[in-house]
C-alpha cells in the first residue's frame, strides 16, 4: 500500500489488543445449533516464536478437517509473508490481527485470478479482522489479493490491496465493513452476493479504469455487489463498474464519490447488449463525482422503493448467520500446537 493509502486510513479508529479480546463488534458466521458460538478455540500466532505458531498457515493447517467449533487465530503484529489457503473442509476460522497497520500478509504473484491470490478462503463461516492482506505484484497484470469462494464469509476493518483485480469477491454470501480497498483495474470482481458498507474504496487508475467487475450471468442468480455508506476516492479518472458478466448488478447508496468518477459513470465493455441486462443503480450519493446528469442512459437513479432491498443486509441473507462474537476463549486438546 502507498503512503497516501496509509494515510488515509490511519483516521481510523483501530482497536487495539485488549478491545479484540473485550468488545468485538458484530461478525458475521453460520454456525450449526450443535456449536456453541460463546467459546471459541484460541491458537496464538507470533513470528518472534512467543505464540502458538509462528505461521498464520500453519495454525490453519492445524485445525481438524470438519471442524464444528469456532477457532479464534490471533495474529500477533508482524509482517508475515505468507500465501494463505482456508481449505474447504475447515469452517468456522476467525483470523485477526490487532490492527491493519501492524498485522500485514503480503505475497507478490501475478498471472491467474484464481493462482495468484495472496490470501484464498475456500471454507464457509469464515471471518478476518484488522488484517492487510496485499499483493505487492504491481501493475504488470492480474494479481489477486484476496480471493474468496466460500458462503458466509466476513471481513471487519481490512486493508485489501493490489492494482488488478484487488478482491476476487467469486461465489457465496459475502460482508465487508469498514474495509479499506485499493486497485486500479475491475479491483473488485466475481459473482458474489456481497455487501459493502463503510468501506473506502481507493482507484489507482489514471485513466478510466473500472472499480467493479461483477459477473452475474443470469436474471436468475440473486447476485451483486452493493456499497452502502462508502468513501470513494482516487489518483486520475474511474467508472464505477462494467460487466464481466451480461446480467452484471452494483447498486452505491448514501455513498461519497469524489471526482474520480468520471460523469458517464459506467463502462459497457463494448457489450452494448448489456445495456438492456445490467442492473446499475444509484441511489443518494453525494460529492463531485455523484452528480448523474449525464450518466450513461442504461443506468438508473433508484428510487426509494427501488433502493429498499440493497439497503439491508437481506441480499447476504445476513438475517440468517450475523451473530455476536465469542466472549471466552480456550485451548483445545485435539489441536496440536508448535512453534514451526
Amino acid at each position: 500500500m502507498g503512503s497516501s493509502a496509509m494515510k488515509i486510513y490511519s483516521n481510523v479508529n483501530i482497536p487495539l489488543v485488549a478491545f479484540v479480546f473485550s468488545s468485538f463488534i458484530a461478525m458475521a458466521t453460520a454456525i450449526s445449533n450443535s456449536t456453541d458460538t460463546s467459546t471459541a478455540i484460541l491458537l496464538r500466532v507470533d513470528q518472534l516464536g512467543k505464540g502458538d505458531f509462528k505461521k498464520i498457515q500453519d495454525a490453519i493447517d492445524a485445525v481438524p478437517s470438519n471442524n464444528k467449533e469456532l477457532v479464534f487465530i490471533w495474529v500477533k503484529p508482524g509482517t508475515y509473508r505468507e500465501k494463505i489457503v482456508v481449505p474447504a473442509d475447515k469452517p468456522f476460522i476467525t483470523i485477526s490481527g490487532t490492527a491493519p497497520s501492524t498485522s500485514i500478509i503480503t505475497w507478490d504473484e501475478g498471472g491467474d485470478i484464481f493462482e495468484s491470490s495472496t490470501f484464498t478462503v475456500l471454507a464457509s463461516d469464515f471471518v478476518a479482522r484488522y488484517l492487510t492482506i496485499e499483493n505487492t505484484y504491481g501493475s504488470a497484470g492480474k494479481a489477486v489479493a484476496l480471493r474468496v469462494s466460500a458462503d458466509r464469509a466476513a471481513f471487519y476493518a481490512c486493508n485489501i490491496t493490489s492494482y488488478q483485480d484487488t478482491v476476487l469477491d467469486d461465489t457465496g454470501n459475502h460482508y465487508y465493513s469498514n474495509c479499506y480497498i485499493e486497485g486500479a483495474t475491475d479491483f473488485i470482481c466475481g459473482n458474489a452476493a456481497s455487501l459493502f458498507e463503510r468501506c473506502h474504496i481507493h482507484s489507482l487508475s489514471t485513466v478510466n479504469g473500472s472499480i467493479t467487475a461483477q459477473r452475474r450471468m443470469s436474471p436468475s442468480e440473486n447476485t451483486g455487489f452493493t456499497f452502502l455508506g462508502c468513501t470513494i476516492t482516487g489518483v486520475g479518472s474511474a467508472t464505477l463498474g462494467r460487466p464481466w458478466g451480461t446480467y452484471s448488478r452494483v447498486v452505491y447508496a448514501l455513498t461519497y464519490m469524489s471526482s474520480v468518477i468520471v460523469p458517464q459513470g459506467w463502462d459497457d465493455w463494448g457489450n452494448q447488449m448489456a445495456h438492456r441486462t445490467t442492473y446499475y443503480g444509484e441511489y443518494k450519493n453525494y460529492g463531485p463525482g455523484a452528480d448523474t446528469s449525464k450518466r450513461v442512459g442504461w443506468s438508473d437513479k433508484l428510487s426509494n422503493e427501488e433502493a429498499a432491498p440493497f439497503l439491508t443486509k437481506d441480499m447476504i441473507g445476513g438475517t440468517d448467520w450475523l451473530r455476536s462474537s465469542p466472549k471466552n476463549f480456550k485451548k483445545s486438546s485435539s489441536i496440536i500446537v508448535g512453534k514451526n
